[in-house]
């Protein structure tokens, strides 16, 4: 079958998308996929009894022996496993630094807007829902079943919005398998249990992140281990508001402080970061970017607060679904906090 161009697929029902108010477009269950320097397939996965879905794409060049780490993304609303690899650009840094992306799928029979479910209690832990089926996924592509060797230590989750609420929670629940999470434009782990909170939290925050940390320690269990965070976030979004940033970044802080008690070092205190720059992409948005680190030097956590940004993955491809192109550009920022964060064996 001839690859087909993933950035030519999506631009091709742009305007369907639009019409039908952001509805995903789904591609034909086996269909290769090329976005002309490596291929990438729709992969179904067998899930506590259904089927799942995820689009996979290997960096180009990569020979089956080479051990490459992997990157979880997950999707926003709307959105779906092609949708938003293309506007994140996410295969191309994958092919430029060498790792498996994989997109799992949300189905529009479990949400009718295709968001993933963060904000119910039954998808906020491990060993059921949706934490559950993307764990799976994951396990199985880092299993020895798999076409790909994959370093178990640079297994890292990222997510936008919905898919970042969602990354929260799989660092919550699934310590032991990511090293390192990402949320942009997202909310802390347990925001909200119920649609009339997650409204609410997306408008104006939630009531305590402290606490919210202390809930996030409670559902790591016995696999508790702090896990180095960065946050990406929009002053301009309207839709999940920007006081949410900070908040994931209190409750990850909370947690790991609890996970890992022996270690003074990662006491941090929110208001005072270990440095703190100013930037602007040429042409682009101006963003802050705030880093805090461990004992050692290593960061721990990072926050890129983008001036003017709405709710959009920032530095994205031009028309992509949410997206704004301007910058900074948030997949190689992400990346980049990633390579520091491999885990030690047994942590």
């Amino acid at each position: 079958m001839k690859p087909i161009d993933w950035r030519q697929l999506y631009a091709s029902n742009r305007a369907v998308i639009e019409r039908a108010g952001g509805a995903p477009v789904n591609l034909p269950a086996g269909v290769g996929v090329s976005d002309g320097s490596g291929a990438w397939d729709e992969r179904t996965f067998t899930v506590a009894g259904r089927t799942r879905r995820a689009l996979v794409h290997p960096p180009a060049g990569v020979e089956p022996h080479t051990a490459v780490p992997l990157v979880c993304m997950l999707h926003g609303c709307t959105q779906d496993a092609a949708s938003f690899a293309a506007a994140t650009l996410m295969n191309d840094a994958a092919d430029r630094h060498g790792f498996v992306a994989v997109y799992p799928q949300q189905e529009r029979g479990d949400n009718p807007q295709v968001c993933w479910n963060w904000f119910l209690p039954q998808h906020q832990a491990r060993g059921g829902g949706e934490p559950a089926s993307i764990a799976a996924i994951v396990r199985e592509l880092v299993g020895t079943a798999s076409p790909w060797t994959i370093d178990p230590a640079r297994v890292f989750v990222a997510g936008l919005s919905a898919g970042g609420a969602m990354a929260a929670i799989m660092a919550a629940t699934h310590p032991d398998l990511f090293s390192a999470v990402a949320v942009h434009s997202g909310l802390a782990y347990r925001s909200a249990t119920d649609v009339r909170a997650a409204l609410a939290a997306m408008a104006h925050g939630s009531e305590d992140p402290v606490a919210q940390g202390r809930a996030a320690r409670a559902a790591m269990g016995d696999h508790a281990r702090a896990i180095p965070s960065i946050v990406v976030h929009g002053t301009a979004d309207a839709r999940v508001a920007a006081v949410n940033a900070r908040q994931v970044l209190q409750q990850s802080m909370t947690a790991n402080a609890l996970a890992a008690p022996e270690r003074s070092d990662l006491g941090f205190d929110l208001a005072r970061p270990a440095s703190t720059s100013r930037g602007r992409d040429d042409g682009g948005h101006a963003f802050t970017r705030s880093e805090w680190t461990d004992g050692r030097g290593v960061v721990m956590h990072e926050l890129i607060e983008v001036d003017g940004l709405g709710h959009a993955w920032s530095g994205g491809a031009p028309g992509g679904s949410y997206t704004d192109p301007r910058g900074p550009d948030a997949t190689e920022a992400i990346w980049r906090f990633f390579t520091q964060a491999t885990r030690s064996p047994g942590s």
